[in-house]
């Protein structure tokens, strides 16, 4: 089972939301969507869903097409929270789960497991709005998967959680990846995406312009930063050619500069200078390359 995306584009009126965008993603894999505010996301997650019909191109599951009638093998948990603030919560999830096609006594097996998991079983019997943030986001979680989706769209799972409540998504994220279902998110925090993703798309203007493997992605980027680390100031380096940014830390800088040769020409510069502590050419993080190839921070 695969999911395929091919060469959609997304029109509102005169204004292109995405661009003739085409990706793949085989079953039991977790694939990281990124872009800034405004990049299409969302409304890409919203025809993968079928709510809304892609002006060109098409988005298929398993080799069919995906429309509304589908939607009982598809998890979404939006970004904007939808669930019922007077409903409790176990009348939200028999609700939710019995859209999905679900008998209740199948509902009710799968939510007293995962209230369990969430350590949340005393908020079975309690209104929505009588929940915290973090714990509300685990009740918008469950209703996302309490069907046994084979597909699950998560758009910023990791909202409003702490590290604690996040670190326990995550591992229930990861352990529905190992079960075989097919995951796709977007997330704020790029540690997550680098952590958890093989496959990534980085969006700007609903096109897309970094796209791939992981680990590939990476070794194109390699050799491009650099720590140095000394006891004395490097302000030096800032206007030598080649180097793209500076950047000020504690003990020292870290640089962004173009290529390899750039970064051997810095390390004959500073050696002759005098003792340094630290020159390490340093893997760039993801923030490093979406800074790159979208010139701005994630907002």
């Amino acid at each position: 089972m695969t999911l395929k995306i091919n060469k959609i584009t997304k029109r509102f009126g005169h204004s292109v939301a995405v661009d003739q965008l085409s990706l793949e993603v085989p079953r039991g894999e977790m694939f990281g969507m990124l872009g800034a505010n405004g990049a299409g996301k969302t409304t890409t997650f919203r025809m993968m869903l079928g709510l809304l019909e892609p002006s060109e191109g098409e988005i298929t599951w398993n080799g069919q097409k995906i429309d509304y009638s589908r939607t009982n093998v598809i998890g979404y948990l939006p970004e904007e929270r939808g669930l019922y603030p007077k409903l409790k919560v176990r009348d939200q999830l028999i609700y939710l789960g019995r859209l999905k096609g679900m008998a209740k006594k199948d509902i009710l097996v799968e939510m007293k497991k995962w209230l369990e998991r969430f350590k949340i079983t005393d908020y079975e019997s309690k209104r929505i709005e009588e929940l915290s943030k973090g714990n509300q986001q685990k009740i918008q979680f469950i209703a996302s998967v309490i069907h046994k989706p084979e597909l699950l769209i998560l758009d910023e799972p990791f909202s409003g959680l702490d590290p604690i409540n996040a670190e326990l998504l995550k591992e229930a994220v990861i352990d529905l990846k190992r079960q075989g279902t097919t995951i796709v998110f977007s997330s704020h925090r790029m540690d997550h995406v680098e952590e958890l993703c093989q496959h990534l798309c980085i969006l700007h203007h609903g096109s897309p312009v970094v796209q791939g493997n992981l680990r590939e992605i990476k070794q194109s980027f390699r050799n491009k930063f650099i720590v140095i680390e000394g006891e004395r100031p490097f302000d030096s380096l800032k206007n030598l050619p080649g180097v793209i940014k500076f950047k000020q830390k504690q003990e020292g800088v870290r640089l962004q500069v173009e290529d390899e040769e750039v970064a051997k020409m810095i390390f004959s510069h500073v050696a002759k200078e005098g003792y340094v502590r630290k020159f390490e050419v340093e893997e760039p993080s993801l923030q490093d390359i979406f800074i790159e190839k979208v010139g701005t921070a994630y907002a």
